[in-house]
């Protein structure tokens, strides 16, 4: 009956423009619409990612709850963690609308939101108050006016240390222009000292864009290692549009969903060869299988998002007990022993 419930749901939110929809998904979540399966757990899939312990390797990625404010209902929802945000340092309204396209024949979505969120007090304080049974970190920006992204980056991590259990570096969204040049080794090191020197003792992360070049991996990988951040997101949204069907295929924006997954996994299956840093793996997850070949490919936890336009949060405890049936199957008695283990396949 859930499942039904859920599947006309969802068809009613499709008839709305995207935005609008996902407006009233977060508002359907905090009404107590939605599934809440609690934290899905085993001894298999219960593992640590950055000294925090997760009941399961399957996290929601930043952009559902960019002002925090359904951080309860999420935490119940079978997630391992979430990430709320991103942040900036002040309130910003984003780019013009519309800035969402939802491509139903692609399974994926292009937005070029910009960062529009409320700001960092205000995101701060409803973590703060939150009650979360589960890992919640915080998704860091720099305003679009900032003379000075990098100070950005740092002033977001200090007011949210003590609030937080991970923060996330966040220099590849393409929506923010000139953004993604804060990826250059120079500039990267720079920003990472700034936020590691104010992060106190929470986990700091960095999210990296799938459009890297080898080179440009490798001085990621170098970067992160020498600066010491505890994860890295491989991948943000794509610029590519290769392969697309759908109307809103040559929108402007960041791509995510289905025609992501070969190529975040390639990224971060050469990213785990390069470094020791634990990778969270990112992009075109809609089912167990796909969870599961990330993980194989070098990741240690997962997280997704744009598959829940289409496959409802009911997927995120699916996703979670496949993982487990697929680590049985295969006879691992720990997620932690998968890690890897098919990585030559995606080199």
């Amino acid at each position: 009956m859930n499942s039904l419930i859920e599947a006309a749901g969802l068809s009613v939110l499709r008839r709305f423009d995207p935005e609008a929809a996902h407006g009233l998904a977060i508002r359907a979540l905090r009404a107590g619409l939605t599934p809440r399966p609690g934290p899905v757990t085993s001894q298999r899939l219960a593992c640590t990612l950055a000294g925090m312990h997760l009941p399961n390797p399957v996290g929601l990625a930043a952009g559902f709850d960019k002002n925090a404010t359904a951080i309860a209902p999420l935490s119940a929802a079978g997630f391992g963690f979430i990430e709320v945000g991103a942040a900036t340092p002040l309130p910003q309204p984003g780019n013009d609308k519309p800035r969402l396209f939802r491509l139903t024949e692609d399974r994926a979505a292009i937005n070029r939101f910009g960062f529009n969120n409320e700001g960092m007090d205000a995101i701060c304080a409803r973590i703060a108050a939150a009650k979360r049974t589960i890992p919640v970190g915080l998704n860091l920006g720099a305003n679009k006016t900032s003379t000075d992204r990098a100070a950005d980056f740092a002033r977001v991590m200090e007011a949210a240390r003590d609030h937080v259990d991970f923060a996330t570096v966040n220099v590849s969204s393409p929506n923010t222009e000139k953004l993604r040049d804060l990826q250059g080794k120079a500039a990267l090191a720079g920003l990472l000292a700034g936020v590691m020197e104010v992060r106190g003792t929470t986990p700091v992360m960095l999210k990296i864009a799938p459009d890297l070049t080898e080179a440009e991996i490798a001085d990621v990988a170098q970067v992160a290692q020498d600066a010491g951040v505890d994860a890295i997101i491989a991948t943000n949204t794509t610029l590519s549009r290769e392969g697309l069907r759908s109307v809103h295929r040559d929108q402007a924006g960041g791509l995510s969903g289905a025609p992501l997954f070969e190529k975040s996994t390639r990224v971060l299956a050469r990213l785990s060869t390069l470094t020791d840093v634990p990778i969270i793996g990112v992009g075109g997850i809609s089912d167990a299988d796909q969870a599961y070949a990330k993980i194989c490919a070098g990741a240690c936890a997962v997280q997704l998002y744009t598959a829940l336009v289409f496959g409802g949060l009911s997927m995120v405890a699916q996703i979670a007990r496949g993982i487990d049936a697929h680590l049985e199957r295969d006879g691992f008695a720990h997620v932690t022993e998968a890690i890897g283990s098919r990585r030559d396949d995606w080199l």
